[in-house]
């Protein structure tokens, strides 16, 4: 009979009544204010996706309007005068739903940050997505971890244990993933010190490629020859990369012959000669030249330039472009290329110089006098 009456009661059905039109009011103000805020940062940041309005409007457009509604029914129960227990049920509810946003916000804004360095409209290019990848997650798992426990501290549950069963579940698995894990970590320091990014051309041990991708655990190169090498991103960092995309100039050393005959001051000449044709070579930086010694068959030189560029092909076309002009220049000053020769001789018997092939006439000489071998006789 007592509980009839209480529902016949009316000043429980007028603040039931206060309640429910207050939500309603409150409700309709909050969507419109958020639904304004939104049009007015969408308008703003039309064409400009990577400035704090769009930014900010992406998030603010996440809000919930369960919990909008909710924060309408928590503002409204306020008006009337309710029980202590019920204060006390409030103030968790108050803290629930206003968790519960906070995680929807930064959720949406972890996702936008790390798509738009990922597309590269945030900040152009430079990033690895893998990297970017891995830190929206563990901001994620963060983020709704510490809000979950959160609630479930507020609303009197105690979460010592959990987070301690939690520390030793994740201890277990790490040592039973540890392998996968340092490959992980390993694309993590990747992206962070970035020794090398998604298109740069590296060396190491056997492989020459291209940098086609960057996995959680390998790394992938298209090589010279076509075929894509795989490789572990923990082995990939225990070895020495040469990044040949960040070299800005390439240091040439190449050496070339004159033959024994060439006076002294046409050598001279030579090392001038060719200290000319570089410095008139288009990005091309002359270094030194030198008369470098006296090996088997010919007078050895030694040229070092810089290549302004780190374009092999290019350094290719200026070394083609040194090699021709270095030919003219040599038949100007009637200096001749070494070619490789031997001569043997007979004790006891004059014999002939032993020919080469393909060696002007005027060379083939007679050095008897300086070369001798003895040959074993035969009875």
């Amino acid at each position: 009979m007592e509980q009839w009456n209480m529902w016949l009661d009316r000043d429980l059905w007028l603040s039931i009544g206060i309640v429910v039109v207050a939500t309603a009011v409150i409700y309709t103000v909050l969507r419109t204010v958020v639904g304004i805020l939104h049009k007015r940062l969408v308008t703003w940041s039309q064409g400009k996706e990577g400035n704090w309005q769009h930014f900010v409007a992406v998030v603010i457009g996440r809000t919930s309007r369960f919990l909008l509604l909710a924060f309408s029914l928590l503002l409204a129960l306020r008006v009337p005068d309710l029980p202590g227990s019920w204060q006390s049920a409030l103030s968790h509810t108050w803290f629930v739903a206003l968790a519960l946003q906070i995680a929807l916000w930064v959720d949406t804004g972890v996702r936008l940050w790390s798509r738009s360095l990922v597309v590269g409209k945030h900040s152009g290019t430079g990033y690895n997505p893998v990297m970017t990848t891995i830190i929206s997650i563990m901001v994620l798992i963060v983020v709704w971890s510490v809000m979950l426990l959160s609630i479930l501290a507020n609303l009197g549950v105690d979460i010592t244990a959990l987070v301690a069963s939690l520390g030793v579940g994740g201890i277990a698995v790490a040592l039973a993933v540890q392998q996968v894990l340092g490959d992980v970590f390993a694309s993590l320091s990747i992206g962070v010190d970035k020794p090398f990014e998604i298109g740069d051309f590296v060396v190491f041990g056997e492989v020459a490629g291209s940098i086609e991708h960057i996995g959680l655990k390998t790394t992938r190169i298209r090589s010279l020859s076509g075929e894509q090498v795989v490789c572990a991103n923990a082995d990939l960092l225990r070895q020495i990369v040469h990044n040949y995309k960040r070299m800005e100039t390439r240091r040439i050393v190449f050496k070339f012959g004159v033959s024994y005959d060439t006076p002294s001051d046409k050598v001279r000449q030579v090392s001038e000669r060719v200290g000319e044709i570089i410095r008139a070579t288009p990005k091309a930086r002359f270094d030194r030249a030198h008369f470098l010694g006296f090996d088997e068959s010919q007078l050895t030189f030694e040229v070092v330039y810089i290549v302004q560029s780190s374009d092999y092909n290019q350094y290719m076309d200026i070394q083609q472009e040194i090699n021709l002009q270095l030919l003219d220049a040599l038949r100007e000053l009637d200096v001749r290329f070494a070619l490789p020769r031997r001569d043997l001789r007979l004790v006891g018997e004059k014999m002939p110089t032993l020919k080469v092939a393909g060696l002007p006439q005027h060379e083939q000489q007679d050095d008897s006098a300086e070369h001798d071998q003895r040959l074993p006789r035969f009875n």
